[in-house]
């Protein structure tokens, strides 16, 4: 590949990524627009304070595409709590009112979301842990969605799928919803 047509390739990728930040592609939603999987604050307190058990790093297409192609993605961390419930850990612009890293529902995953790596953090961590380390702050190219979810994953090994079914061949079904 030339040096020509790999710049050229990275420009067009840059302007994919402003063309989704300023379009419905990066799903920002309007000022007060938001939607709750919980609302009261003990119920809030109770998730936040949860222990990590297991943590998955997933990618999917961003909104209005239908592949993914490099940082032309949208990542997030999907973390399996001590009671098995799955929870989506994710950041992007507007997502959340005090914080653009977001806390939803597994439930919500659509099956367009590809599995990248696990980490067993065998309760080390807590949603909380998980939300500081997404970040508050969002910037499209220096505290993305792609940062934010490497930064989740940090100080624990992470493994492949095949690598962490041979660790833990009883939870490879947590690989699969």
């Amino acid at each position: 590949m030339s040096f020509k047509t790999a710049l050229g390739l990275l420009l067009l990728a840059m302007l994919a990524m402003v063309a989704a930040e300023f379009s419905s592609w990066g799903k920002a939603k309007e000022k007060g627009s938001y939607s709750y999987d919980l609302s009261s604050k003990s119920d809030l307190n109770k998730l936040y304070n949860s222990k990590v058990y297991l943590a998955e790093r997933f990618t999917r297409p961003l909104e209005g595409m239908s592949f993914q192609l490099g940082v032309l993605s949208h990542s997030g961390v999907r973390v399996t709590l001590e009671d098995g419930s799955k929870w989506l850990v994710h950041k992007g612009n507007n997502f959340g009112i005090s914080s653009q890293t977001v806390v939803v529902d597994g439930r919500h995953m659509s099956s367009k979301w590809q599995f990248k790596e696990a980490a067993d953090f065998k309760g080390s961590k807590t949603v909380s842990d998980f939300v500081k380390a997404g970040g508050t702050d969002y910037h499209i190219l220096f505290d993305n969605c792609h940062k934010a979810a490497k930064e989740m994953m940090k100080g624990i090994n992470c493994y492949s799928l095949n690598e962490f079914a041979k660790v833990r061949p009883q939870d490879e079904r947590a690989f699969v919803s």
